[in-house]
């Protein structure tokens, strides 16, 4: 496991990337928040370009909890399919939907326990939703940053809990936000899972896992 570096480098690296990558955005598409959790709960094990592909059509049939909250299972399966794991997914959908209208006016809470207490919410999609649909300081941590951050030296976190304890002692809580977007960015691009791209890395000279040495 890759232990911390100093924190002069973990500073250095944070302004470098901060450069390289100056404005980061959510890539799901949404309207408001109720369709950004839809978007988040579709995007377990699947790529946000293709739950944009299914939402793009989803969303023009059903916008709102009522919409989802009277549907016949198979119907939303058979709607996202192409998502994976679409059984439990439309499950999960249709129960949170019901579960909106009951216990909180078929409005998204803002908070991170009742965001969790909703089936098929864990705490990252929690965190998506707290920071980019209500702008509240959170640090979801998905597969990307847990690889990044452990990779830079960032974090030694065992798992997503311990990465975001980590990152939000080092990340001013005004800057959680674009940090999650940033980093999810730069591992997309440049520290890939499978064949990091060490030898482009704007930070390799300060990375204790650059494999270009």
């Amino acid at each position: 496991m890759t232990n911390i570096i100093p924190q002069t480098n973990q500073k250095i690296i944070l302004k470098v990337l901060a450069g390289h990558i100056p404005t980061a955005a959510p890539t799901l598409h949404y309207s408001n928040p109720f369709e950004l959790l839809v978007a988040v709960m579709l995007s377990a094990q699947c790529t946000d370009r293709r739950v944009n592909i299914t939402t793009a059509r989803l969303f023009t049939r059903y916008r709102i909890p009522q919409d989802f909250a009277t549907l016949e299972q198979k119907t939303l399966a058979d709607e996202i399919r192409d998502c994976g794991l679409y059984r439990n997914k439309s499950r999960h959908i249709i129960e949170t939907s019901r579960i909106l209208l009951e216990k909180f006016g078929g409005l998204v809470p803002d908070k991170l326990e009742d965001l969790e207490s909703l089936p098929g919410v864990g705490r990252k999609t929690a965190n998506v939703v707290l920071s980019v649909a209500f702008g509240i300081p959170a640090f979801p941590v998905d597969t990307h940053i847990f690889r990044v951050t452990r990779r830079l030296g960032l974090s030694n976190g065992k798992n997503p809990f311990e990465v975001e304890q980590d990152l939000t002692r080092l990340l001013p809580a005004n800057e959680l936000g674009v940090w999650h977007h940033r980093l999810i960015h730069f591992g997309r691009s440049t520290c890939a899972a499978r064949k990091p791209d060490c030898s482009n890395c704007v930070v390799r000279l300060y990375c204790p896992t650059n494999n270009t040495n």
